[in-house]
Parts: C-alpha cells; structure tokens; sequence
C-alpha cells in the first residue's frame, strides 16, 4: 500500500469514526453488550421446531430453559431461526452454543440479518466467506467477533453441518450496543423530492469538506447529490445501472458531462450503502462501502466555492443537462463537515429546504425475492393458479451473469409438447417442441447477463403469444401459433427436480443461476413466503427472501487493465493487450531487462521489458543492443542528432527540452536497475562559451536526474560540480586558463563532448545554452540516448553451502496476489527453496525429489499443493527457473518450459494471505530440510531481494555463484566457446567463421572481379618452434591427408572459382562452379582465373582458419593480403537473401508463443545461420585415399608448383588475376608458406 493508499484510508477511518460518534457512539464507549438475553421469546421465530420444548424462544447462550435450546422439527438445510432485537442495533459479535445435555450442537452456520425481517443479506468476512465455524460439542460457547459490524435489527442464523450423531440444537447470543440514526425518504415520482443545503458565505472558502451518507434504493439510477458551484462547475453523484458515478458539469451547456470515477455494484439491492466524498482543492477521495477512489479534478476546481448541495432531485434553472432520473429511496446521517443535515431540515432550518414529498422515516416496499444458486435449485408451482379462459399469463423479474440457463418450463399435454423459455448466449429465447421437432422458436433481448433486473412477460390470448423483455426499453417477439398455449399442469422456474418419474419436467438446457422476484400468474402475485412455509408448491436448494447476487468484478480483481467478465460462481480476466498473464493478468509476459532477453538466446532488436515485473510499472519498448560484451539498452528521445544552433540577438539563451520514449518512472526505474547508464553531451562551439570557469557563472547548464531534473553545472566526461568539462579533468584543454575547450572563445571550431556516468544526473532532461546572441556565435550541440547495461537483479545469487544454512527476510506481503520468481542449480536431491509462516497460513516453495518441485500454501482452507515434474533430473548443477504466482482464483507453478501446473481457488473461501514470521530463504525456521546449492535472481511481487548483500554477514552462505557456462555454454554456437565471467558468461569466437554475442553472425563480403584474399600460415614446425603460439589443425604430413573447407556463397556467375588452397608441397586444391563436365581443367582453372568472382562469400573456414572473418575484422593483425575492393556485407544473411521475408514485428497485443518466450521485436536477428534463396553451404572434407570428387566441384592436382602462373596462363595476360601469390618478399624468403586464396 502506497503512502498516499494509506493517507486516504486514515481519512476514512477518521470520518467513519466522525460518523458513529454522531449516531450516539463515542469513541470510548465498548460496543459488546449482550443484545439477546433479555428478550422475550416473543422476539424468537424458527423455520420449525421438535416440540413446544424445543421452541426458539429457549436458544438463548447458557440456559437451561425447556429443553436447553432450540431444535427444528426436520434437521435439514432449509431451517433457520430469527432474532428481533426491536430495533435498528449496531452487531459486533456472535456467540453460539449446542442443546443442553444432547448431542445436538452446529458445526458450521450462515449469518443473515435484515432491517425489515424481509429482503435478508448474508453477512460476508471478507467479502466471500460466508460460513463460520460452530461447536464441536454441546456446552463449549464459540464466539466470532465480525470483521466489520453489521447494523440490522433482525437476525437469522441458517445452519449448513451439525453433529452427525445428533440433530441440529442451538443456544446464541449475539453483541453490540445501540444505534442511532436519522433518516429521510425520497420520492423520485412527479417532480420528486429533494433536500437542498444552501451555504453560508463564511462556509464556503474551506480547506476540505467531507460529505457522508448513507442511502438505500430498489431504483438502479437516480441522482443521490449534486454540489453546484460558480461559474457552473458543478459535481454529481449519481446512480446508472447500480453503480455511483462521480460527474462533473462545466457551464450551462448541454453537453454531456464527464465521468471522473465509477464504484460499488448493485447497489439497487435495498441495503444501506455508506459513501463519503472528500475534497481538498483539486482531489476527490470518493468512497462507497469499503472501497475507495482518488480523482483529480481540473484546475478550475483549485479556487472552487460550493455554494449549494442537493440531494434527491435537482431544480435548476439552467438549461444544463441533469439527471435522467429523480433519486427514490432513503437517506441516513447525511452530514456536511460534522454537520446534520437531516437534524436541520427536521428543525426547519433556514439553510435546509426540503422539497416535495419527503418524510423522515424510511419507508420500505416489500418485493420478495428467491436465489437459485446451484445445479439442483428449481421452484415447482401448480398451474391451478392459471386463467381457465384458455389463456396465458406469466410474468417476473430476473438477474444474472451467466448467459445461458432455463427460466421456465411447462407441459402442453392436449399437444403433447412442451414448452421452453431459457437463456442463450444472453438473450430469452422461447421454443415449443413436440417429439423432438420444434414447433415454434422466438427470441428476443440482449446481454441479459449483465446482473441488472430485467422483466420478462408472456403472453397467450386468442392464439397470439407474445413475448416481452424489458418493456418499451427492451425487445418483444411475437407468434400466432395453431394451437392453444395454456398451462394445465405444473410451472417449474430456474431448472428440474433431479429425480423425476413422471418425466413432467425435462431440462435439455443449462439450469438457471440467478434471482427472481414478482413472479407473477395471471396478474396475481405468488406469496414466495408461503413457498417458504411449504404450504404452496414444491422447491430445492433455494435461498428465498434475498437475492444473493455478489459482483466478483467490482473492485475488479483483474489486474495491470485486464477486462473482467464474470458467471454465477467465478470471474474470468481476458488480459489481451496487457502485457500480462495469469488468472488475473498479474505476471507480465516480458523480461525485465536486456540481459535476461540475451541470456534466453536473443540477439540484437527492439523488445519490451518489464522493469518491475508484475508491479504497476508498464512495459516500455527499448532496443536491446547485444553485439558489443556489454549488452546494452537503448533510450531514445526526441533530438538525439547534432543540432545547429544560430546566434539570436533578441534571445539570451536557448532552452532545449528533451522527450523520452519511456515514461518517468519507466526511466527512474530502469537506471536504478542497471549497473551502468552513460548519456554522451557534447557541445561544438565557434566564439560560443560554455561553463566559463569554476569561480564564475555559467553560460549554459543543464537540468538531469529523476523528475524534472536537477541543475547540472558540469560537462560530459567531468565530475558532477566541478563546472570543468572532460578536458579540464585531463589538464588538455585548448587554452590552460580554461576547464572547457569552447570556455578559450576562439573563432576555430573547437568541441567539448564527454559520457555523462552519473546515475543520479540521469538522464539529461533540459539544456539551456546561454553563449549564442554575440555576432559571430555558433554552436552546435548532441545528446545521445540514454545507454545503459548491467542487471544487478539478474545476477544476484547466493550459494548455499549446508542445509543448517539460511537468510531471512522481512515478512513478505502478498496478501491478494504473490508471484515468487527465481534460478536454482544443485547437486542435492530434495530442499526448501522458500518458506513464510503465520498463525496459520503459509507459503513455501521445496525441491521435493531429483525430478519435482513443490508449491504449497494455506490461506485457511487449508493446505494446497501444485506440483511440477520434470522429466530430467533437476540436480544436475544446471540452472532452472522457477515461477509460482497464487491470486485469489487459482495457484500456479511453472518450470523452465515445461507447462505450468494449476490448482483453482475455491469460489467462496478465504482469499487474504497472512503472514507474520520472517522469510526464509535456503532454509526454514526449524533448521530442517534446507537447500544446498545457487539460488540467484529471486524476485517477490517483482521486487529482487538482495542475496549478495545479506550473505555477506550469514554463515554458512556465500555470495554470488559462479559456474554458468554449463547451463548457457550451448548459447554458443558454431565453434564459440563459452567464457565464464564473475557475473555471467560470454562467447569467444576466435576459433569460429562468425562474430556476434553468441557467435551466430556469419561474416560476409561482397566480391567484385579483381577482388581476392590471400592468406599465408606457416608450417607446423614453425609452429612448434614459437613456443607461444597457438598449435594449427592443419596437418603435419607431407600431404593433403584431410582437410574441412566450409564456405557459403551466392552469385549468378558460372562458370566461377570459390576458392584456391596451395602448399609448399606441390599440392593445390580448388572448390569452383563449373557447368560442364571436364577431366582436363587447368585451362578451365586458367580460364575462371581471369574471369575472377562476382558474388557473395560468407563464413569462409579452412580447418581452424577464417581467413575471410581475419580479412575483414583483423586485417592489421593477420597475415592476409587483398587484392581489389573487398566489402564486408550482411549478403550473406538470411534477410538479404530472401527478399520476401518480412521483419518479424512484436507489440504489446502479440501473445503468440509461449509466455515468456522472449520472441524479438524489430531488427532483432536469430541465431540460425542458414542461407536461403540461392545461398548453398557446402562442407567438404577431402581424402586422397581414393575418394573421388565431381571433378567440376572440386579439382585437386599433386604436381611441381610454380610460383607465377598456372599451366600457359601469364600473370600479365591477366591483370586482375586473383591467384596472385606475390606476397612480402620477406615472408617468402624466411618462411615456407602454405597459401589459401579466395
């Protein structure tokens, strides 16, 4: 909970407190008086009861009175017994107890409470527990303090488990203290009713005004208050489909007004909703039950005055846009800044005019409703009820979120057919179906699976029926069908009886989960109450006289702006477009940094990371810069180029602010996570100063660091505050006198440029260049992007060295979501990675074998396991990745690649997870089953707890761990060879035909005609004889035993010679592309010399050799020599050789792949080095003991070598001649040399 979280909810507190000490509360008083002992059993009623001894008025804690409590006549689920405290009370805890001297006692119990003793609301903890725990015998008293008090005056306890050796017995009391309220009713009819508070002069220039109420409505829409203001800026509270809207209003236009914030749910359910605003200036904490809102309001409201507050229906007489609707409903301690409003308005004060028909009591309709909850909830009413006048009349209400289910069925037996109206996909739909064939299909409505309550009618006279949804608002169907539809046998609403023999109920649909209300047949209204009392119809598994509708989307459990979609029993998060995963969207798809992308085997491009992993910190698009040893990301900004800057005689300085493609806190939080961040700031100058010296002002400065930055007095390569620019550091600047070459004022071009390195001064923000109005004056001036590079998260391990051994950490906090992320590699067969304990709950993640890894949990329903099982050993020293993440709808586990484990959360159980003790890391509390081995990059919630740094002071546990080429050496291709570094690894590609980070990038040039590369090597006993040097492949024999030759190349040329190898022996070899049979090919060989090569030659490789990669990237070092324009190219990669291929281009909305696959995003190159469209690899390996070769590939001869032409060809017949062996004289002179040209 951020600071501001926790301002905001001491408020509410404050204002809560404020709130009961005005209903007759104080602070100081107790609230645990026993509310039930005194009263008369005339306050008692019982679904049932065994016998008038075991009436409910005996249930009454420690008595012994009748037969020491109170026990229905059937002990089942439908039971229920119901205390009436006389008035409204404030409850802070219940008490049960079983029957005296029986074996009769609840082991689990429902709390409902109500107002009227209709309309009841099941008392939730935590906003989805429902149940709580009973007794284990029948004397023992088990109390349960609520979470939060409830305000009713009726009271029902439903039992759910008893003792299974006995039958449901019970003695309760429950805790509290008084309550004290004032209340006004609303009529929203006509021109509806309103109380409208006026204020003084005096009142209205305050710091904060606070606004607490509460309301009860069955309206879904309605204006609850309005504050009007000057200059027509007003602010609303209103009600739109259950839900609060915060609007604002500016001037008298018509215009639509905006939306500042939308809270609560449902809120039509006609149960007291408490909402407090609060306004300081500019912000709005807007409040509704237990869920609070921050809003910023515009500037004008900075200097606001209300001058008016109205609640109810707004007269206004500005042509303004208003209310669709008039509030109608109740409203409860209505205080302005501790001032009773409905206390004034009942005393007739003059700053309180009441409007209309208002009355100060809360008058209440009775509208019983029924909940269908489950697979077997039906309710079976006789048709009797119906007309006889061969008609049809039915009508009621409804609501849900499930798009399919069945609302009502019922035979035709005279047409033998049957009769369907159900729900799909969220429209009504009717059918009439008759052995098997439908007779008449309607359908009418739309997203009726919103949880709104929707009327539904049909109707059957003089054969037309007509089906109706929502009125005049909604959608009708109508038909004329042959036959009469009329209802002779039974009704059935919401599903079948399991077990029916008469087979007068079929079900081919999903049942209906939802609540109805004002079930209607033939205009009488059916008493659900005598349904209850079983004196009318037939019922299963409902719960009447409440709608337990509940919005799991409200607060929205979906995180980082995934969209939530519910049903009945669960909610689903689609989180496309996120950058996110999970149940709940709350782990993100994407790295943390450039060096976790090139560690899973990415080169070069554009990717997303995720700085802070699943905290609230987007992704943000950077590009990832792998070729140098560092790898290196790369922030941009507006202006990264050399800008001009002209002399402006009107203007003393020039101000340049920069924009960077990253958001602050994306940028704050990537610096604070590298190792290194350098931002290059140069300045070109002709007779344009920059810092003057240390003693004197500045003529430019610069603004850097997090936010808008702070002054910078110091130039690129300096020390921050030292007023010097790099050259001064260095003591070579242009004139001696001066810390900055531009500060010499010379009309030469001159520059100062420098790496800015300090993380704290980055990055650069605004430049203010002040030397530019003399005549004369020009500068220039470039700043680069932001690089930096480094993970100091990635690398952050710690090496177990005995299981004894531990760190700990403070208690991690994960009570709604938890993401537990890190590397292990070891040797031991089972260990605890992670363990955090509390009272009850725990969290903890253990190697449990060679093979598994274990998740397991308690956040009080008891212990939950997710396992994973790999199909190799685990303890191999090789690193693995752990992932588990566990929200309130289901545990995850993830390992490496494999796919993850899953384990859902019950739909209405505990959610919060509470911790207490210390985290353990290695280890656990009792010292017991520790780890031996690495744990590195541990991240909690996206926070990375630093091993190293507490390893340091822990025995037993050593910093860092080193040993990562034998988990990432494979990264390392075509010959490179994996180099270990104290954090990481690198590549060494000096053995290999490539370069690159992973040695994956081909080495290619471009060749024109004249253009060829002659490498010389010595022999191997020269090699032996330098000790130092580096032992050749290439054989010692005196002939060409076996040699590797690998090139790729591609040209339009033919016939043409690749490649031409001699020795000192006689001996030559040649690869060339020749289209005609020939044995005879040294005129062919004479002829393709003078032709040359055009085309393109890519990772040339003799034996251990690169002569092309030595010419090209080592052409001072290596014994080469080229002849002709030699053009290093990408021509060899698979880009330029297809044409076609399209950059592969990844956004925030691509979720293709694997999560976490790490797939590049523009410019980024793979690591596969084939050649495709005309690019051919050819590898040869050539032996002489009779291995015959297509003599138009290859053509070898053994024969005395001449030194200035091959067989009737002279050198200058051929100016361009690409064997041209006349290298250094020396070398030739000194040396034997084995020659290998291209």
């Amino acid at each position: 909970m951020d600071l501001g979280t926790k301002r905001i909810a001491g408020i509410i507190a404050q204002v809560a407190l404020l709130l009961s000490s005005s209903s007759g509360t104080t602070g100081e008083e107790v609230c645990d008086s026993p509310l039930v002992s005194n009263l008369p059993p005339s306050s008692f009623r019982s679904s049932s009861q065994l016998s008038s001894s075991h009436a409910p008025g005996f249930a009454k804690l420690n008595r012994r009175d009748g037969a020491g409590g109170w026990s229905p006549f059937t002990s089942d689920r439908y039971q229920w017994l119901e205390v009436d405290l006389g008035e409204r009370t404030k409850i802070t805890a219940v008490a049960t107890q079983g029957r005296y001297g029986s074996s009769d006692w609840l082991t689990s119990y429902l709390l409902m409470f109500s107002d009227t003793g209709h309309n009841w609301k099941q008392y939730r903890q935590e906003d989805s527990v429902g149940s709580f725990p009973g007794n284990t015998n029948a004397d023992s008293v088990v109390q349960h303090k609520l979470q939060e008090p409830a305000i009713a005056r009726f009271l029902r306890l439903i039992p759910l488990d008893w003792n299974p050796s006995g039958r449901i017995g019970l003695r309760l009391e429950t805790y509290g203290c008084s309550y004290t309220y004032n209340a006004v009713s609303l009529d929203g009819g006509g021109g509806g009713s309103s109380l409208a508070y006026r204020l003084s002069p005096e009142l209205r220039r305050t710091s904060r005004e606070v606004v607490c109420l509460k309301f009860k409505t069955l309206s879904y829409s309605g204006t609850l208050m309005h504050a009007e203001g000057r200059d027509g800026l007003s602010l609303s509270l209103e009600l739109e489909r259950g839900k609060l809207l915060l609007l604002l209003r500016a001037g008298t236009s018509s215009s639509e007004p905006q939306t500042l914030a939308s809270l609560g749910s449902l809120l039509d359910d006609q149960h007291w909703h408490h909402v407090v605003t609060e306004r300081r200036g500019s912000h709005v904490n807007l409040t509704v039950d237990t869920h609070t809102k921050r809003v910023q309001l515009p500037a004008e409201f900075n200097h606001w005055d209300m001058e008016q507050l109205t609640f109810g229906a707004v007269q206004r007489s500005q042509k303004s846009t208003v209310a669709k609707r008039n509030f109608h409903g109740c409203l409860e301690n209505l205080l302005y800044n501790e001032l009773n409003l409905i206390d004034l308005a009942k005393n007739n004060d003059h700053q309180v005019t009441a409007m209309g028909n208002v009355t100060f009591s809360c008058a209440e309709p009775v509208a019983v409703a029924v909940t269908f909850p489950g697979p077997r909830s039906f309710l079976q009413l006789p048709g009797l009820m119906a007309t006889s006048l061969g008609g049809l009349s039915v009508a009621f209400q409804f609501r849900t979120w499930n798009k399919a289910g069945l609302l009502l069925t019922f035979d035709l037996p005279q047409q033998g057919g049957v009769v369907w109206l159900y729900l799909s996909e969220a429209r009504l739909r009717l059918q009439i179906h008759k052995a098997g064939r439908a007779l008449l299909e309607l359908s009418a409505g739309s997203a009726l699976n919103d949880g709104q309550w929707h009327v539904l009618e049909m109707h059957s006279r003089s054969s037309r029926l007509t089906v109706t949804v929502d009125k005049e608002e909604g959608g009708s169907a109508h038909a004329s069908p042959s036959f009469p539809v009329t209802i002779e046998s039974h009704l059935f609403f919401g599903g079948c009886p399991a077990e029916d023999e008469s087979q007068e109920c079929r079900n081919p649909f999903n049942v209906f989960q939802g609540c109805m209300r004002l079930l209607t047949l033939d205009g009488h209204v059916v008493d659900l109450i005598t349904v209850q009392q079983k004196e009318l119809g037939h019922y299963s598994n409902l719960q009447i006289d409440m709608c337990g509708i509940i919005d799991r989307c409200s607060p929205s459990r979906c995180e980082h702006g995934g969209l939530c979609s519910q049903s009945w029993t669960s909610f689903h998060c689609n989180c496309t477009d996120s950058g996110y995963s999970g149940a709940t969207c709350h782990s993100s798809v994407y790295e943390q940094s450039c060096e976790a992308y090139k560690h899973g085997g990415n080169t070069s491009g554009h990717f997303y990371i995720d700085v802070d992993g699943s905290g609230p910190i987007k992704p943000q698009r950077v590009y990832c810069n792998m070729t140098e040893e560092n790898t290196w990301m790369v922030l941009q900004h507006n202006n990264t180029e050399l800008t001009r800057v002209r002399p402006f005689p009107s203007v003393n300085q020039h101000l340049v602010h920069f924009d960077y493609s990253t958001k602050e806190e994306q940028l704050v939080a990537a610096i604070s996570q590298s190792e290194h961040c350098e931002q290059e700031l140069s300045y070109h100058c002709r007779k344009s100063r920059l810092l003057n010296t240390p003693e004197g002002s500045p003529f430019t400065w610069w603004l850097g660091g997090p936010g808008s930055g702070q002054l910078q007095l110091y130039w690129g390569g300096a020390q921050p505050g030292s007023q010097q620019c790099a050259c001064g550091l260095q003591g070579d600047c242009v004139d001696p006198q001066h810390y900055c070459n531009c500060d010499a004022d010379r009309l030469e071009w001159t520059e100062d440029s420098g790496l800015l390195i300090h993380k704290d001064s980055l990055p650069l923000r605004s430049l203010v260049l002040g030397d530019i109005r003399r005549p004369g004056s020009e500068a220039a001036y470039r700043v680069g992007p932001l690089r930096c590079h480094g993970d100091k998260n990635f690398w952050n391990a710690a090496f177990f060295d005995r299981e004894t051994s531990y760190l700990h950490f403070p208690t991690f906090h994960g009570e709604l979501s938890a993401d537990i992320s890190f590397l292990f590699k070891t040797t031991a067969s089972s260990g605890v990675f992670l363990e955090n304990l509390g009272i009850k709950d725990f969290i903890r993640i253990e190697l449990s074998s060679s093979t598994q890894v274990v998740f397991s949990f308690d956040v009080g329903n008891g212990p939950l396991e997710v396992r994973v099982e790999s199909s190799v050993p685990l303890n191999g020293n090789r690193w693995h990745r752990v992932r588990a993440e566990r929200n309130i709808k289901e545990a995850s586990l993830r390992l490496d690649d494999l796919p993850a484990a899953t384990q859902e959360a019950p739909a209405d159980g505990h959610f919060h997870l509470q911790l207490n003790s210390q985290l353990f890391i290695g280890g656990t509390a009792s010292r017991q089953k520790g780890f031996r081995g690495c744990i590195r990059s541990l991240q909690l919630n996206g926070i990375t707890l630093d091993l190293e740094e507490r390893a340091k002071i822990t025995p037993g546990v050593q910093p860092g761990c080193p040993g990562h080429c034998s988990s990432y050496g494979s990264l390392c291709q075509n010959q490179g060879r994996c180099v270990e570094r104290s954090s990481g690894f690198h590549c060494d590609c000096g053995l290999a035909a490539y370069t690159g980070v992973f040695c994956q990038t081909e080495v290619s040039a471009s060749f024109r005609s004249g253009t060829s590369v002659s490498y010389t090597f010595k022999e191997p006993y020269e090699l032996i004889r330098n000790s130092s040097a580096r032992p050749s492949s290439i054989h010692t024999d005196m002939t060409l035993r076996g040699e590797n030759v690998s090139l790729s190349f591609r040209t339009n040329q033919s016939p043409a010679l690749l490649l031409y190898v001699s020795s000192y022996y006689r001996e030559h070899l040649a690869l060339l592309i020749n289209k005609y049979e020939s044995d005879e090919l040294d005129p062919d060989l004479a002829r393709l010399a003078s032709l040359g090569f055009t085309g393109c030659l890519s990772v040339v490789h003799f034996n251990s050799i690169s002569p092309l990669k030595a010419a090209l990237l080592h052409p001072d070092t290596s014994p080469v020599v080229i002849t002709g324009p030699l053009v290093q190219s990408n021509c060899g990669s698979s880009a330029s050789a297809n044409p076609y291929a399209a950059e592969n281009t990844h956004h925030l909305s691509d979720q293709s792949g694997s999560v976490g696959s790490g797939q590049p995003l523009v410019n980024a190159i793979r690591t596969d080095s084939a050649l495709i469209g005309g690019v051919i690899a050819v590898v040869i390996f050539v032996i002489v003991t009779g291995l015959a070769i297509t003599a138009r590939f290859l053509y070898r001869r053994k024969d005395t070598y001449q030194s200035q032409d091959v067989k009737g060809v002279k050198q200058e017949d051929s100016p361009d001649f690409p064997f041209n062996n006349q290298t250094d004289s020396e070398h030739v002179s000194s040396e034997n040399p084995r020659e290998y040209f291209i």
